[in-house]
């Protein structure tokens, strides 16, 4: 299939979280009418609520420092799906992606009609195994896997990852995950099995016991974070952080986080923790790898700065724990008139994440990404006026018109906050690939 035929099979195969079904046996089948190519190296998996895409871009950026050929595998993508497959920090070609979707396809397509599957694989499993197969194909030794939503029934769990990692995690996609914090965490924790290697972020209480009692129950010895062992040297102007991190193997002296926000010191932390179980499982990894994959980390679209006349600020904040996180950052280092540019998902909570961000907003623009999931604008509108005066409310039919308008509302040394949702970042991303805004800043 060309790229353009290989999205258009995909997205006919449903939107990946509307047409979601979760279950491993599709992607178990898939997989071995493939040739089982999660065989062919050593995987870490990482799940959670926040934090799971930012610790697995840290992860590959120090293996990557360290020489170590790498797979990474993140979602959502913001422009173009093949952002989601990374080999050594680079996308995927639409050529690659395609002969892999083509091959892919042909192995679902006989498995429906041999009756070994009921229906087609949805979109996530059909591009978690052309992951898996490009993987493969290119010899990485270790492939980095987010999973997509949940754990337990998660496609990327299949490739039996033999190190795991299980960031912060809080109430989100309750629909398919449990009302309570402790069964999302049962849901989230069922990576981990007999014979890895665990690392826990902090987590609340209820959280942190379902966690502790999968690892005893599968006679896994956990590693949970110490807080206390990262500790803040200087914070710059632009919002970026010096940290010493401490652990029991190492001591890291005055890095210089390459994401910004006092909530990536933990999934630092968590990378750097990663890190040093793969050392213990043959991997060479350094200190200067270690901090040189912290320093050097990008991950766009996660409190990405855009330099312009007003500023631009791009952060996927889509629950309330990544509202919070956003507006901490926001009042500590935009002091600016702030414009806030929103769109969320329907399904979100949305109305925790505007009391969270609204009320610190000069100007609150809000619009629709061309999602089947968005809440409406006149929706969101109604609710902003619970928590920031109507006169300063503006709608906008599209991420084009909401730029035009943020741009009459901003002075040239104001800054425009684009958020509450991955969804409405990437089309603002697709406008700066059209030359609409200018130079990244990092």
């Amino acid at each position: 299939m060309t790229f353009k035929e290989t999205l258009s099979y995909l997205f006919g195969l449903g939107h990946e979280t509307l047409a979601i079904k979760l279950g491993l046996q599709n992607t178990e089948l898939l997989l071995e009418r493939l040739g089982n190519p999660q065989r062919a190296f050593e995987s870490v998996q990482i799940a959670g609520t926040n934090g799971k895409g930012s610790t697995a871009v840290i992860l590959d950026s120090i293996c990557r420092a360290a020489k170590i050929r790498t797979g990474l595998f993140t979602s959502p993508h913001l422009v173009s799906v093949t952002e989601r497959i990374r080999v050594d920090g680079i996308d995927i070609s639409e050529e690659d992606f395609g002969k892999y979707a083509s091959e892919v396809r042909l192995a679902a397509e006989d498995l429906v009609s041999r009756g070994k599957l009921a229906t087609l694989p949805t979109f996530f499993e059909h591009v978690t195994a052309i992951a898996l197969l490009a993987f493969r194909d290119a010899g990485v030794r270790l492939a980095v896997l987010e999973t997509g939503l949940g754990g337990r029934l998660d496609a990327t769990t299949v490739a039996g990852a033999a190190t795991v990692a299980i960031t912060p995690l809080a109430l989100d996609h309750q629909e398919y995950l449990g009302e309570t914090l402790a069964e999302i965490a049962f849901e989230k924790a069922s990576i981990i099995h007999r014979g890895v290697t665990a690392i826990i972020a902090p987590q609340t209480e209820p959280a942190l016991d379902v966690v502790l009692r999968r690892c005893a129950d599968c006679d896994v010895e956990s590693l949970v974070i110490d807080e206390t062992g990262n500790r803040v040297e200087h914070v710059t102007d632009g919002g970026c952080l010096i940290v010493t991190f401490e652990t029991s193997e190492a001591r890291y002296e005055k890095v210089r986080l390459g994401l910004r926000g006092r909530h990536q010191i933990m999934n630092a932390a968590v990378a750097i923790a990663l890190a040093e179980a793969l050392g213990k499982r043959g991997f060479e990894i350094s200190a200067g790898a270690i901090i040189e994959g912290v320093e050097e980390v990008r991950h766009e679209g996660r409190l990405e700065l855009v330099q312009d006349h007003p500023s631009f600020l791009f952060d996927g904040a889509h629950n309330p724990s990544g509202a919070l996180a956003l507006r901490e950052f926001l009042d500590e280092f935009v002091r600016l008139p702030l414009t806030l540019i929103f769109g969320a998902m329907k399904d979100k909570k949305v109305e925790e994440i505007g009391a969270i961000l609204f009320p610190g907003a000069n100007n609150l623009i809000v619009t629709q990404p061309a999602n089947p999931r968005a809440a409406g604008i006149a929706e969101l509108q109604g609710m902003a006026a619970q928590f920031i005066e109507s006169k300063k409310i503006h709608m906008a039919l599209t991420p084009n018109e909401a730029l035009q308008k943020a741009k009459v509302v901003t002075p040239a040394d104001g800054v425009i906050c684009v958020t509450g949702s991955l969804y409405l970042v990437g089309e603002f991303k697709a406008l700066i690939n059209e030359g609409v805004l200018s130079q990244v800043a990092h």
